[in-house]
């Protein structure tokens, strides 16, 4: 069964092309929505996680969020080190539902496939492209953030010309060029690959 890794920066629409996917069968793996499923089930990542933050933020036996949240927002260094105790777990979540699947293929939804390596779980990766102009409409609708927050979180992210050089395919959510059609060419290539067609 082939990896395919799908990424793409906040507002280019990623999670609406995960979910034309889905519609063809194929099962879809969202990093971030497991990513806070494992801060609550998996023993190895919750001991390693009190040990680093202290109990206090499993006082009432779950994970207080706002409380970690508040450590790690301004100080990058307790940040990292989240980081690297929660993207291990999620590596191995990913690869026990993948072996779970019965399909030609799957996707694994992650905004930030190749700044956590998670690129180097798939076989492929797929990037989803929008021009800046529609990305920050579509944010501006969807979350009111204001522009200049919009930049912020955008510049925190790798570039898309970086990721575009790291992509093994792209497609572009422009609302000119068609979606779907996009989206059944890349499964027919997907599933050709996965049956050693290409």
């Amino acid at each position: 069964m082939l990896k395919i890794g799908i990424t793409g920066g906040i507002g280019t629409g990623k999670t609406t092309v995960c979910r034309i996917f889905e519609l063809l069968g194929v099962p879809v793996y969202y990093a971030d929505a497991h990513a806070k499923l494992v801060m609550h089930t998996d023993k190895e990542l919750i001991a390693s996680v009190k040990a680093v933050f202290g109990d206090e933020v499993y006082s009432t036996g779950v994970l207080n969020r706002s409380m970690l949240g508040e450590l790690v927002f301004n100080d990058a260094e307790l940040l990292r080190q989240l980081n690297a105790l929660v993207h291990p777990a999620v590596f191995r979540d990913f690869k026990q539902w993948s072996e779970d699947q019965n399909c030609t293929y799957v996707l694994k939804e992650a905004a930030i496939l190749f700044e956590s390596g998670s690129d180097q779980d798939c076989d492929y990766t797929l990037l989803v492209k929008s021009p800046l102009s529609l990305r920050i409409s579509r944010i501006m609708q969807r979350d009111t953030m204001s522009r200049d927050d919009i930049m912020k979180r955008m510049d925190k992210q790798m570039s898309e010309e970086e990721k575009e050089k790291r992509a093994d395919f792209c497609m572009l959510n422009d609302e000119l060029n068609l979606v779907i059609p996009q989206v059944l060419d890349l499964h027919k290539r997907f599933v050709a690959l996965s049956e050693g067609k290409i």
